[in-house]
């Protein structure tokens, strides 16, 4: 590889492009969380206002897992386009559909005013919304990751990762300061509307930072290799597509990164989301007391994410994963008889080590999933990887825990729930190989033309579950 390829960038540019991908992630899950508390608070009451309250909340969930259903599709067409033209032109396109969905959520018409059609258009800009952060994930870690050196990937890629609590903490920082100022009645008449608003503004902010960096040198020369051997077969199309080159090559790298996502992203929504049911139904809790949790708790997470990422390039990725994977699995019993105690501090306590322990799975994710694919199939594979699971894992989550509330109104099966999806994400990563000394810019898995294998690193082999 060319130096300009590996060197890495100097420490304010590196910073630059840091923040750059933390302040569009933490828009874009503002946005995303914004919907998801809303749907716990207000939106079975605006939308679907006919319901039994707790089957209204199912509904309103039920639009809320829509959104992830799109995940997948975006993650395809963002991937692929991410792949063959940049990560920033991508990037910049699903902020600004994000941000333009929330704002229009804002202004949306109640079931009051236009009845049925209503939850039909939330549905829609659900959709919109999921599409979008199904692209956003990928192109945003890549951007850091491939413009660091693996010496620090693990603790620099993970602050992009930390635009999930801080959009968790500025949406939920936002609806708990509106419902301590407003009445009820205040609140679910135009206060909601406030947060959805406010999307307008960060997206301006978002896209200034965003458009002043550029893509990584590793991609353009991987960009630069792909047009020559385009060039030199002469049309024959040996340049497979990145989507078709990710499920040849890196098949079971996709089924890992799945595999690795199912307790991280159940665990994440039944702590963060499902709490404010569980919390003011079950434990009879105020809604103010639930926000004021997830917020403290958030402000947590958001300090240990660069934390774990940091010891994933001491002791390595797995290892800090599977801390999480299992430390959430153990303490979902505990987790929900702290809550039952109906006292805020143990509630605190609750959601608080749940987000830490799943900070453990959650800051090393970005860089150890941009190590598994090569290059020019990295934004594919990683936003595959990571969004596919998200329609079996996250979508589904505060729903499925909901319904069983409501079936058992016990918190046993709920914890049994999470407890099976850290099991599956334990064997997915004891299958999967170590990646943190991994070079990006030696990853090549693409075969060469005339079906001749492309050489590679001698430690590749131990660095993925396949030889490929």
């Amino acid at each position: 590889m060319a130096a300009s390829a590996s060197a890495p960038p100097t420490p304010s540019s590196l910073k630059r492009i840091v923040a750059a991908s933390l302040i569009g992630t933490t828009i874009e899950w503002y946005d995303f969380f914004l919907y998801g508390s809303a749907a716990a608070l207000v939106f079975n009451k605006l939308f679907f206002p006919d319901s039994d309250p707790l089957v209204g909340t199912l509904l309103s969930f039920l639009t809320y897992a829509v959104g992830f259903a799109a995940r997948p599709l975006g993650a395809l067409v963002f991937g692929h386009y991410g792949d063959r033209i940049g990560r920033k032109k991508l990037l910049v396109l699903s902020l600004l559909m994000m941000g333009g969905a929330t704002f229009a959520i804002g202004l949306m018409p109640t079931h009051a005013t236009i009845g049925t059609a209503a939850p039909v258009l939330l549905t829609v800009l659900r959709l919109i919304q999921g599409f979008a952060l199904g692209g956003e994930w990928g192109g945003a870690v890549l951007l850091v990751s491939e413009h660091g050196d693996a010496e620090r990937r693990g603790f620099w890629a993970s602050w992009p990762q930390t635009g999930a609590p801080a959009g968790q903490l500025l949406a939920t920082g936002v609806l708990s300061a509106l419902t301590a100022l407003l009445s009820d009645a205040a609140f679910g008449s135009w206060g909601w509307r406030i947060p959805f608003l406010l999307s307008g503004v960060l997206v301006i902010v978002g896209l200034w930072i965003r458009l002043s960096v550029d893509d990584s040198p590793v991609f353009k020369e991987a960009l630069a290799k792909a047009e020559e051997r385009k060039a030199a077969a002469a049309g024959a199309g040996t340049e497979k597509m990145p989507l078709v080159a990710v499920m040849r090559h890196h098949w079971r790298d996709v089924l890992v990164a799945m595999g690795a996502r199912m307790a991280e992203n159940i665990s994440y929504y039944v702590i963060t989301a499902f709490i404010l049911v569980y919390a003011t139904t079950s434990a009879g809790l105020s809604k103010q007391t639930a926000l004021n949790a997830v917020l403290i708790a958030s402000a947590v997470h958001f300090a240990v994410i660069p934390a774990w990422g940091a010891l994933s390039d001491r002791i390595g990725r797995r290892p800090v994963y599977l801390i999480g994977a299992i430390g959430v699995g153990a303490w979902m019993f505990p987790f929900f008889a702290l809550i039952d105690s109906a006292s805020f501090v143990n509630l605190l306590v609750a959601v608080t080590v749940g987000l830490v322990l799943h900070g453990a799975m959650y800051a090393p994710q970005a860089a150890f999933f941009s190590e598994m694919f090569a290059t020019r199939m990295r934004y594919s594979g990683a936003s595959i990887g990571a969004q596919f699971s998200s329609v079996a894992a996250g979508a589904p989550a505060p729903l499925i825990a909901t319904a069983l509330l409501a079936d058992y109104d016990s918190s046993t099966p709920i914890a049994l729930y999470v407890i099976a999806a850290a099991l599956i994400t334990v064997v997915a990563i004891v299958c999967a190989r170590e990646t943190r000394h991994r070079d990006l810019a030696d990853v090549e898995a693409e075969p060469a033309r005339q079906g001749v294998p492309a050489p590679r690193r001698a430690d590749d082999a131990g660095s993925r579950i396949s030889g490929v």
